[in-house]
């Protein structure tokens, strides 16, 4: 049986990462495009030398051509640039859009029935655009952000009760960005509630433990910028590659996982048209369902928020692209 071909768009320190975690996997065999000469080259070749070391058989390949993602089984895109200092939001959508245009449209011509994962930023920009110049349907065009965010959101609960965090159980809904909506009421470990723990921890004082949960749900809407902050020039690519390679992972190997996706709504949660972080099966179709959990009325206010500001988001992107 023929391997799976997986291409991965931009190969920057998550594109590498991924390259390395697909063959260790062994997902499939693997191609890393990126516009600079001879880089990709350099990363897969580096990667493929150390088959033997760690056990793997998968072909990894560097490309500056589109045309070498021909026949692509999955395509994970990571293209686009950080945010500078002094460049505002639009400048960013701006760039971005311009490097998610070209992408899209080489993945449309080489790779028309491909699976997308975006974790280029904006992200809930980016996946939009993506899905909109393909044309692809909707259940294989997704973004990459709520397995990220809702595992960091998990190991703060880990670290703070002092328990595995193979056994915490969190969910993070909405934008990838600020007004993300870790929900906290849902979050347990092994079934047991994290309010319930954190109630024995420190022994009934309740203001103690919404101090405490407020401060985990906090630390995970700002983890991105911890991160960019301790490194000082950079951002996270290990985690985010983990969590693109689990999503790819759930399609592959049909696994039917339960994981937060950013996915397109047609009326789920009351949003239509726009994708937003929310609870879906991920299977051999792709986005096979989305599941709408029974917020409460707070949830479902905070959640409001973060769709109103992916909707801000996407109309800021159409009006930078707009032609002048």
């Amino acid at each position: 049986m023929a391997r799976k071909k997986i291409a991965l768009i931009g190969g920057g320190q998550i594109g590498g990462v991924l390259a390395q975690l697909c063959a260790l996997r062994e997902l499939g065999d693997v191609v890393l495009f990126d516009i600079v000469q001879n880089m990709p080259m350099g990363k897969t070749l580096d990667i493929a030398e150390a088959s033997r070391v760690d056990g793997f058989d998968v072909e990894l390949k560097g490309a500056n051509e589109y045309a070498d993602i021909k026949g692509s089984d999955v395509v994970i895109v990571t293209a686009g640039l950080p945010r500078k200092p002094g460049m505002s939001r639009d400048d960013l959508l701006a760039t971005n859009a311009k490097i998610m245009t070209q992408v899209a449209e080489g993945i449309k011509q080489y790779a028309p029935n491909a699976f997308v994962i975006v974790i280029s930023n904006p992200l809930d920009a980016m996946v939009t655009l993506c899905q909109r110049i393909t044309g692809f349907p909707s259940k294989r065009v997704m973004g990459m952000a709520g397995v990220l965010d809702s595992a960091r959101f998990s190991s703060f609960i880990a670290w703070e009760l002092g328990v595995s965090v193979k056994d915490v159980n969190a969910m993070v809904l909405g934008g990838h960005g600020d007004t993300m909506v870790p929900i906290k009421r849902f979050a347990n470990v092994n079934g047991i509630p994290v309010y319930e723990l954190l109630k024995k921890k420190y022994k009934g004082d309740m203001t103690k433990v919404e101090e405490v949960m407020t401060a985990m749900v906090e630390r995970t809407k700002g983890a991105g910028g911890e991160v960019v902050k301790l490194l000082g020039n950079g951002s996270a690519f290990y985690s985010p590659a983990s969590s693109a390679i689990a999503m790819v992972e759930a399609i592959l190997r049909d696994q039917k996982r339960l994981l937060p996706v950013c996915a397109l709504l047609n009326g789920e949660y009351g949003v239509k048209g726009f994708y937003v972080g929310v609870p879906v099966v991920l299977g051999a179709e792709g986005i096979e369902q989305i599941i709408e959990m029974d917020l409460d009325a707070e949830e479902t206010k905070l959640l409001k928020i973060s769709c109103d500001a992916v909707e801000e988001l996407v109309g800021a992107m159409d009006k930078v692209l707009a032609p002048a």
